[in-house]
């Protein structure tokens, strides 16, 4: 395949995984890195990037779509009322070092563990989706104190992991503290930005033995630009189905495919 031609393909194939993220998004209200990092994977490794570096390439990338997009929804949010400045600011510092500790341990693993780690915690995101209940609670308020210093920088850490921004594991998180569901979507859209702002600044000073054109550290430029011009245009798409169609089932349903992809993800990297 001639340099054109990959680039031409690649060009193809994120246009379609932009547009596909987008109108998941706005149909499912799922962050876009759900999606991306295994879209990525599949992608990359296809046209020949594969190395035991590439998963911090799509987490990094992934990341980097989230800073716009995040930006973007709680701005939008926030014109509603519907952010939670309160849990913003006191969630915040815990995030933020969560997601630095999360860039230390994805600059130091190999691909296949990333992989490993991805589908495991991908299973659990799943199994919420398809079978969580709006109903369950841990406590009617959400957690202060040493609850708070142990599970905000938890949560910065683990999306990280993911390559994904705050939606995954703060809504669910807050949703269990009894935090309205559309204020907890609002609120995680501001958990996305303290997430992946300084985990990006990390991920540009990755040195990457392999990577595809118009890369930069673990961020490839090419695919962040692709992916959020298409997501800009997709998002209200979805977000005018969600208002047609039960997006209920339709999340139980991407709730079970999320765990096949992550599943094999792991059967890939564990080499079966």
């Amino acid at each position: 395949m001639d340099d054109i031609t990959l680039l031409l393909t690649m060009g193809a194939l994120l246009l379609a995984i932009g547009a596909f993220a987008g109108v998941l998004a706005g149909l499912l209200g799922v962050g876009g890195g759900i999606i991306l990092v295994p879209a990525f994977y599949y992608v990359f490794s296809a046209l020949g990037y594969d190395s035991p570096q590439l998963m911090q390439l799509c987490l990094g990338t992934s990341l980097a779509t989230i800073i716009v997009t995040s930006i973007r929804s709680v701005l939008s949010h926030n014109k509603k009322g519907a952010v939670e400045w309160p849990i913003l600011k006191t969630w915040a510092l815990g995030i933020g070092i969560g997601a630095l500790v999360g860039v230390l341990v994805v600059s130091s693993l190999r691909s296949v563990v990333l992989q490993s780690i991805f589908g495991g915690l991908a299973i659990i995101v799943g199994l919420y989706m398809a079978f969580g209940q709006s109903h369950w609670r841990l406590g009617d308020r959400m957690p202060v104190g040493i609850k708070r210093a142990i599970l905000s920088p938890m949560l910065g850490f683990l999306s990280v992991l993911m390559g994904i921004g705050g939606g995954s594991f703060g809504v669910p998180t807050m949703s269990l503290f009894n935090v309205p569901i559309h204020r907890a979507v609002a609120t995680a859209a501001g958990f996305g930005v303290l997430i992946a702002v300084p985990s990006v600044a990390g991920l540009l000073f990755v040195d990457m033995d392999v990577a595809p054109p118009f890369t930069i550290g673990a961020i490839n430029v090419a695919a962040f630009f692709v992916i959020i011009a298409m997501t800009l245009i997709t998002a209200p798409w979805g977000a005018a189905l969600a208002h047609k169609l039960d997006p209920k089932p339709l999340k139980r349903i991407f709730g079970i495919f999320l765990i096949l992809v992550a599943l094999n993800m792991i059967r890939k990297a564990m080499g079966w």
